[in-house]
């Protein structure tokens, strides 16, 4: 048979204060969830419309955004180039989207981005297909505290 432990006075008052202040105490789930929403968000930009300068100016911004915040993953629009004006120029081939390409290879020449840039992939289908891509950010050294 266990030996009842018997609270003493102090232990009482201690724990009647203690639930008093319950309102400021955080539930450790709660502070879990916002920390997943927050790593979950993946910001997107829609390069519909831009020229070349104005896309990689762009990309530029949010990538360094993107690692400034934490962020793992942005969602880049580029389009299909489908309906570019492309027969108008006999030197650009009407197969090939400019921002499509030109995008990652900015970002792979791009001394101050390169570092901040993990991997480049094709986005989802839902996401845009062939007309966008994931850019994975490396991990931020100050969020790894």
């Amino acid at each position: 048979m266990k030996k009842k432990i018997v609270a003493s006075s102090k232990d009482k008052e201690d724990w009647i204060a203690f639930t008093k202040e319950m309102a400021n105490v955080n539930v450790k789930e709660e502070d879990l969830l916002k920390k997943k929403e927050k790593t979950n968000i993946t910001p997107k930009l829609d390069l519909h419309g831009f020229s070349l300068d104005e896309a990689n100016k762009a990309v530029k911004k949010l990538v360094n955004e993107s690692f400034s915040r934490g962020y793992k993953k942005i969602l880049v629009v580029t389009g299909k180039g489908s309906r570019s004006k492309t027969y108008d120029n006999p030197y650009l081939s009407e197969k090939l989207s400019m921002l499509k390409y030109s995008v990652p290879d900015y970002i792979k020449n791009d001394e101050n981005l390169s570092p901040k840039v993990s991997k480049i992939v094709k986005a989802s289908f839902k996401d845009g297909g062939d007309g966008a891509m994931y850019i994975f950010i490396k991990m931020n050294k100050k969020f790894t505290k």
